[in-house]
């Protein structure tokens, strides 16, 4: 399986997706999920990623924690919508980013027109409303991309 960069992307962007897809599954190991399982969807971890995260002691976490939960949750996220929403990460500029570009998924919504969410900043909207609730999660990026409830595959 080898995770979708926008189409003509640079090699950053590709790097990214490949990246962001490898930590996906690295994580779903983690919590349990066979790479099969998980490479067939990647909503096959999404009972246990969130029991793992409902069973985080966040009240103890600090900065180190949470910058890994953010980019775990951020990788996961950006999975689903790139293998279930044909999504594809691409790299925007952005003022607002001490980098001055971040990425997001671009998606067709269900008018067939190009929607961008960033993943990031749907996981830090989750961070801010506790307690983590992974399928909130996803639904409010689904929003973002005007793309309709998770169908069953198979």
């Amino acid at each position: 399986m080898q995770n979708k960069a926008s189409a003509g992307s640079d090699v950053d962007v590709m790097n990214w997706a490949e990246g962001a897809h490898r930590n996906a599954a690295n994580l779903a190991a983690m919590i349990g999920v066979p790479q099969e399982q998980f490479e067939a969807d990647p909503l096959a971890a999404l009972p246990g990623l969130q029991n793992y995260v409902s069973r985080l002691p966040l009240e103890e976490f600090e900065q180190s924690d949470w910058i890994t939960l953010h980019t775990d949750l951020v990788s996961f996220l950006g999975d689903v919508l790139v293998r279930r929403r044909r999504g594809l990460w691409k790299r925007i500029e952005s003022a607002q980013s001490p980098t001055a570009y971040q990425y997001v998924i671009e998606a067709p919504g269900l008018d067939g027109n190009l929607y961008q969410v960033e993943p990031y900043d749907v996981v830090m909207e989750e961070f801010e409303h506790l307690p983590i609730e992974i399928t909130r999660m996803i639904a409010n990026a689904e929003a973002a991309l005007r793309v309709g409830a998770l169908r069953s595959e198979g």
